[in-house]
């Protein structure tokens, strides 16, 4: 029997391409007060986005429960030789720590196996791909676990936000508070560290943040896989996604919206890119 991937919505996995690939994506919750919802499951992306903007009341994200983990595993270790579960960095939510509750809650039966990112978004969604890819493959537990451990150093990510003001209400702004004194009109750069959140510079304005975001993937080179993420501005990420074509081959390029899990914390205008690389 094969082995089975599971991640959370952080991962911001297109729901096509995670159902071609059998990845089984557990729901982050959102709150707007009293209401909670599942991420991608009780409220869209576009009606999360619109309340965002309108709503006096700011959401939070809550990590899935142990016992949806433990659902999830129960019902996939019927037909499957082990679960590796990947999951967002767990310096910036306990959503591991659910997987790892969830894993102690099953007795005996399928081995699962918990993997901390490091990453979020489709920094995460590449490594789940790379897992899954293994898995499909016919990769043993132990196989697809290094494989997913050995994309980790490989994958890189780098966003451009129109704010840092949603990091700063959510509590996860870590070390990006470094850019808070920064003028108004700077947009801010980051990047991940160590499953952290760190500065990776910062642009003039709108325009030349798209320009260094292109850069970042021009320069790293030999990539073996290619993400734009956006959340209120697809047109702004099909026009990024052309000028990439240029460094990699563009029916490739994996198109994705970042959900409300991560939504919540970048805020509207947010452009992400995701790569892997040797």
């Amino acid at each position: 029997m094969p082995v089975k991937i599971v991640t959370d919505s952080g991962a911001d996995l297109p729901e096509e391409l995670a159902k071609e690939l059998g990845i089984t994506v557990v729901p982050i919750y959102v709150r707007f007060g009293e209401e909670v919802y599942r991420a991608g499951v009780d409220i869209s992306e576009d009606e999360f986005y619109e309340r965002l903007t309108h709503d006096p009341v700011h959401p939070n994200t809550t990590q899935p429960t142990p016992q949806d983990f433990a659902d999830v595993y129960q019902k996939l270790s019927a037909d499957a030789d082990g679960i590796v579960s990947i999951h967002i960095s767990g310096k910036l939510s306990g959503t591991c720590n659910s997987a790892l509750m969830a894993r102690d809650m099953l007795e005996g039966g399928c081995p699962v196996e918990v993997v901390d990112s490091e990453m979020l978004s489709m920094s995460l969604g590449l490594i789940a791909i790379v897992a899954a890819t293994a898995a499909k493959a016919g990769g043993s537990l132990e196989e697809v676990v290094e494989a997913a451990k050995q994309a980790i150093p490989e994958t890189y990510l780098f966003f451009l936000l129109d704010t840092l003001e949603y990091l700063k209400r959510g509590g996860r702004i870590g070390k990006a508070k470094a850019l808070l004194g920064s003028i108004l009109s700077v947009k801010p750069m980051l990047t991940m560290k160590d499953g952290e959140l760190v500065p990776a510079g910062q642009a003039r304005n709108r325009a030349k943040g798209m320009d260094k975001l292109f850069e970042y993937v021009k320069t790293a080179g030999n990539i073996q896989d290619l993400a734009v993420v956006y959340n209120t501005t697809p047109e702004e990420a099909q026009t990024l996604a052309e000028r990439l074509g240029s460094v990699f081959d563009k029916e490739k390029i994996r198109m994705a919206r970042v959900g409300p899990g991560l939504g919540v914390h970048g805020g509207p205008g947010a452009m992400l890119v995701a790569f892997r690389g040797k």
